[in-house]
């Protein structure tokens, strides 16, 4: 029998920002969506006061002004949840990222090697994450993915954060469990299943496969079988590459000032080359973004004779094509970067003219910033540029 965990960051967003500033913990945060339209995120102090998800921030503040609210900053959100992934890879090496803030995680046979049990092994990572990455997480473990998504669901609502639903015990939670919590199951098939008189997850699993199959369609056999304790979707860890890196945000004020441009160019040239070295890749495009003030977008992009992940050139070449797009007359609201046709450096293509003593000490400089930043913090090494005479 096949043993699957789903790890499930806790209020994701806001615990990466408490994670930042520790005097946000225990007090009622929100986190707001782009341009600070809604919430979108809440802490279990704003849940509690009654703040909703997705309710528009100028209500919220009316309603609700003693909660603290936050511009969202997706960049440290991506960052921290690789760090979360990478404790997940510690202990097994069947790690599929679903989300974000989700993970699946097979654990089987692991209770041998870390001799304990599979409930204590999910304690256990879950103090790992708390104590090297500062996110409380919340652990369902199963035999298949859907019932150890339904087992984060409750663990989420126990003090230890960690639930289990053994095989024995799959019935009696299944009976317990209405139609609408199971993972997969919207509100059309909700209304579907009831007018069949489906009620609950045990109801499902009683049901035909014939009628499943006729009524819903694969998906639905596949849900019942899974509640059962059957694998039917195995945990997959393969890591595919972004087909793109985007690093963009808009000015916290309207400008046609150049050098402004350029430090915020700069900025996301740093977290784009800085994500390009953490997945191992190289980018053999180059492009550059601007938005005027009226949301008219130009852009210009250069493909390069070889892919490189070295910030002082992707640097020199966008600074190109910026002046290329750039109008002194113009007003402008955001700048980005836009790293494109993206490679494994292990599938990278060798050139027979390249330089191997430059390439080896653009590669040792760069290992030289990601140390830096991962002893000192983030943004501690900051690339500047020359002003032209």
């Amino acid at each position: 029998m096949k043993v699957i965990a789903l790890v499930d960051c806790d209020s994701f967003f806001v615990s990466c920002e408490q994670k930042v500033n520790p005097e946000l913990k225990g007090k009622p945060v929100c986190v707001l969506s782009n341009k600070d339209g809604c919430v979108i995120s809440r802490s279990k102090e704003a849940k509690k006061m009654g703040v909703r998800m997705g309710q528009p921030y100028f209500l919220a503040k009316d309603e609700f002004p003693d909660a603290i609210y936050v511009s969202c900053h997706h960049d440290l959100y991506g960052e921290i949840s690789e760090d979360v992934m990478a404790v997940l890879r510690e202990f097994s090496p069947n790690v599929q990222v679903y989300s974000v803030d989700e993970a699946f995680v097979e654990l089987t046979g692991l209770k041998r090697l870390y001799k304990k049990n599979y409930l204590e092994l999910a304690q256990f990572i879950r103090e790992q994450i708390k104590e090297k990455i500062d996110i409380p997480v919340s652990i369902g473990v199963s035999s298949t993915k859907t019932l150890a998504k339904l087992a984060s669901d409750k663990a989420k609502k126990t003090d230890t954060g960690v639930y289990m639903i053994a095989n024995k015990k799959i019935m009696p939670e299944l009976q317990n469990t209405k139609i609408e919590e199971i993972w997969g199951i919207g509100k059309n098939l909700t209304v579907l299943f009831k007018k069949a008189g489906i009620l609950s997850a045990a109801d499902l699993v009683a049901k035909e496969d014939v009628w499943l199959d006729k009524k819903v369609g694969i998906r639905a056999l596949e849900m019942k079988h899974e509640l059962l304790g059957e694998v039917v979707s195995p945990v997959v860890n393969e890591e595919k590459l972004p087909k793109s890196i985007q690093k963009t945000s808009a000015f916290g004020i309207f400008t046609s000032d150049l050098d402004f441009i350029k430090n915020q160019l700069n900025y996301h040239i740093h977290s784009a080359c800085r994500k390009l070295r953490k997945i191992d890749c190289k980018a053999q495009t180059i492009g550059v973004m601007l938005r005027t003030k009226d949301f008219r977008v130009v852009y210009e992009k250069k493909m390069l004779s070889a892919p490189t992940s070295f910030e002082m050139e992707i640097s020199d070449i966008a600074f190109e094509l910026l002046q290329k797009i750039y109008s002194p007359s113009v007003v402008y609201r955001s700048t980005g970067i836009i790293l494109d046709n993206l490679c494994s450096n292990s599938e990278e293509q060798l050139f027979l003219f390249s330089d191997d003593v430059l390439d080896s000490k653009k590669e040792k400089l760069s290992k030289c910033f990601d140390k830096l930043e991962a002893k000192f913090g983030k943004d501690i090494v900051q690339i500047g540029f020359v002003k032209e005479k």
